[in-house]
């Protein structure tokens, strides 16, 4: 049944993001980033909510709605709404340098192996 919450969430994250590419691109002329930080930051907000609600036990949810909604929805919408909520539990273990590691490390490698696969490819 887990997959099934993922499969399905990711379904719906997945066209939530487009709905915004889509609006984004019909709103300015050239949606690049635009469109991507609005998904990001919305992810954000969304994933930090709902941690926060569950941490103060205002909100309950079943292992399958979590899946359903923070692996499936959220993160069909945006992945790094996960990222950033992995770095928040890493300050909340009292690792702030870690944390910071993380997101540097992470940001800072992924740009790199983007633009080495980009003229890797070119050359391919």
């Amino acid at each position: 049944m887990t997959w099934v919450a993922v499969v399905m969430g990711g379904a719906l994250g997945t066209a939530a993001r487009h709905a915004v590419n889509l609006a984004m691109a019909r709103a300015i002329s050239t949606p690049v980033p635009w469109a991507t930080a609005t998904v990001n930051m919305i992810g954000s907000l969304v994933i930090g909510v709902l941690a926060g609600a569950l941490a103060a036990e205002r909100l309950s949810m079943s292992p399958f709605a979590r899946t359903f909604v923070f692996v499936g929805i959220l993160g069909g919408f945006t992945t790094f709404s996960s990222f950033m909520l992995d770095s928040l539990t890493v300050i909340h273990a009292g690792a702030p340098i870690k944390a910071a590691l993380n997101l540097v490390g992470q940001l800072a490698l992924g740009l790199a192996l983007t633009i080495g696969g980009y003229y890797l490819a070119l050359r391919a």
